[in-house]
Formats: structure tokens, sequence, C-alpha cells
């Protein structure tokens, strides 16, 4: 199976001076755990919803002052639509991330695979597996 048969569509994607604020309003009104940030065409970091507590709320920050850069993560690892699923997962949990942005031929980004993808369209063995290596104690 590839990549872009398993992968969630249509991802929305913020630039990296979007207010907070607007980028938790995202999470919430799209239901996901993580908004990929863009600039100049590229993809150049994640917020999850752990970001915005670990570096914004934990580090008692001005909340009203940050901006996606503030907290995002950096180095967004990603998969190509038509790599096999089975490559795509064991580089989610040798990375222990919960999702892969996910991009064409061009590197443009076309979806994004998630743990609950991977649950719909993994045998067994294969989310076991992944789910094993990504929930891990540090």
């Amino acid at each position: 199976m590839k990549v872009e048969q398993a992968m969630h569509r249509g991802v929305t994607w913020c630039p990296p001076e979007t207010p907070l604020r607007e980028v938790a309003e995202m999470l919430r009104d799209h239901d996901v755990g993580a908004i990929p940030v863009g600039e100049n065409d590229k993809l150049i970091g994640m917020v999850t919803d752990r970001d915005i507590v670990c570096r914004g709320v934990a580090e008692g920050s001005d909340l009203s002052g940050l901006t996606a850069r503030d907290v995002m993560s950096d180095g967004v690892e990603f998969c190509f639509a038509d790599d096999n699923m089975e490559e795509a997962i064991a580089h989610m949990a040798r990375e222990k991330v919960r999702r892969l942005p996910v991009v064409n031929g061009a590197k443009r980004m076309v979806g994004m695979l998630s743990m609950g993808d991977i649950s719909h369209g993994a045998n067994d063995e294969e989310c076991t597996r992944y789910a094993s290596a990504v929930s891990a104690h540090h």
C-alpha cells in the first residue's frame, strides 16, 4: 500500500508569524493535533498542542505575544505520497513521531499520515511495532 492511499488529504498549514492563539484555534477547529508551518514555499516546522504547552505555557511566556515560530518544532520529517506504507511506518517509528507530513514529487505538501491512518491502513503486526516504538518511555 502507498502512503497516498492511507493519508489525510488537504492539510491546513500556517506561516511562522501566525499568532499562537490562531494556531490553537486551527488545532481546535480542524480537530487535529499538529499544524505544519510553512515559509517561502517550504515546510519549516510543526506546531503541536504539546509544543504550545511545553514551549509557551510552561515557560511562563506572555502567550498573547507568541507566534507559531516561537513554539514550533524545527527539522520536520516527511515522506512522499508514493512511498510504501512500510517505509513510512518505519520512518515514523525510528523518529518517534505520531504525524508525518506527506509531500508529492514537487515537494508540495499533499497530506498528513497519522497514527490513526496507520491503524486503518496497516496490518496488525506493523501497527503494534509502530505503537510500541512511538510510545516507549524516553
